[in-house]
């Protein structure tokens, strides 16, 4: 679809959610998991692709982020999810830990943003991102990262019920299993998101937009 979407660096930002070590590099807690999906697709080149290309073409690059895993976490709460409890038993993304760093592929630069981390799946939920992509006059973005069927998802949803243009990058993301990519992109994607499409048809529309 996106050969039918116009990318205006002006008013588009590309989301990457999560990018950790403990999700994307060897001896991540949670990459054995994903290795599959992720070489299947050719999840860190498409990655590095659509950064890459968001960046040349003057769009907004926002990092969303996972909270990372302290102490005490989750201990208290009332209705802590599975992927919570996970969490707290894995202590996945731990602050302070090489886990919990950004991949150093993927690491901020001047210009872009890094908002607050979110606690569940839904990057907008209890954060600064509404805010800041208003901010910046943001109305179209493009959304990648980790993971498909969960915080890409439910980021996705939540911006479409913001009033964003939402597109979602097939092989920009990656799930535990090839059934939760096609959830995610088959089933419940057409559901939601204005464009799904893949990282080879998204990077000429970026750099359309760059000229």
């Amino acid at each position: 679809m996106a050969d039918t979407v116009t990318y205006d660096p002006r008013h588009t930002a590309v989301l990457l959610v999560d990018p950790y070590n403990d999700f994307l590099s060897e001896g991540g807690k949670v990459w054995p998991r994903l290795e599959p999906v992720a070489k299947e697709v050719g999840l860190l080149d498409n990655l590095r692709s659509v950064i890459g290309s968001a960046r040349d073409a003057g769009i907004q690059v926002v990092f969303v982020p996972h909270r990372r895993w302290e102490p005490g976490d989750y201990e208290t709460w009332a209705h802590p999810n599975p992927t919570q409890r996970s969490i707290q038993e894995r202590h996945t993304f731990a602050r302070g830990t090489w886990g919990g760093e950004f991949h150093p592929d993927f690491q901020p630069q001047e210009g872009d943003i890094v908002v607050r981390e979110h606690w569940a799946q839904s990057g907008f939920a209890n954060t600064d991102l509404d805010f800041q992509l208003k901010q910046h006059g943001i109305t179209h973005v493009v959304v990648v990262g980790l993971l498909a069927n969960t915080c890409i998802e439910s980021t996705s949803r939540f911006a479409m019920e913001l009033g964003y243009h939402v597109t979602l990058v097939r092989d920009a993301t990656a799930a535990y299993l090839p059934e939760m990519m096609h959830a995610a992109h088959e089933l419940n994607g057409p559901t939601f998101a204005h464009a799904i499409t893949a990282t080879k048809e998204l990077v000429t529309a970026l750099r359309e937009a760059r000229s």
